[in-house]
């Protein structure tokens, strides 16, 4: 179900993706009104599920994951025991930074990291011998162009 939100609460969003961190104080200044609802309507977006959580980004390159590859993954059967074994294992997997099921000719994309290409490597041959896995095509990133993990969070046109 949706949550209907006002225009404080895209606010709010829109602050909060910007800087996590900040406290509510500083969020209620921002977005115009005093502490205490500011802290209510946070805590009643979190309820609703509309923030899911908090986390610090992290920049792989210099944590020394050198290298960003998509790997492309199809199954031998999408029956639903070979999707839970195929997803438990890439749950497991630190390597595999996300994992998107999809429609069409691809089963799953994975984006993964790895400190360098044997590394990749290794993981690929071990990814390739994965339950349920028919075969595993990859593309090395060259540079990003856009990654941005917040959701757009501009107020929706009235209905």
């Amino acid at each position: 179900m949706r949550v209907r939100l006002d225009t404080v609460d895209w606010k709010i969003l829109r602050e909060l993706q910007a800087d996590g961190r900040m406290t509510n104080v500083e969020l209620a200044s921002r977005v115009g009104i005093s502490a205490p609802p500011c802290l209510r309507r946070v805590r009643a977006l979190e309820e609703a599920g509309v923030i899911k959580g908090y986390r610090t980004l992290l920049d792989e390159s210099a944590l020394g994951y050198e290298v960003t590859v998509f790997a492309m993954v199809n199954l031998v059967a999408q029956a639903g025991s070979a999707l839970a074994a195929f997803e438990a294992y890439v749950r497991g997997q630190p390597l595999v930074r996300e994992c998107w099921m999809l429609s069409g000719d691809i089963d799953f994309v994975l984006k993964c990291v790895a400190p360098d290409l044997r590394a990749f490597q290794a993981f690929v041959a071990e990814l390739t011998a994965a339950p349920s896995v028919r075969n595993v095509k990859t593309a090395l990133t060259l540079r990003p162009v856009k990654d941005e993990a917040i959701v757009p969070a501009e107020l929706p046109p009235p209905t």
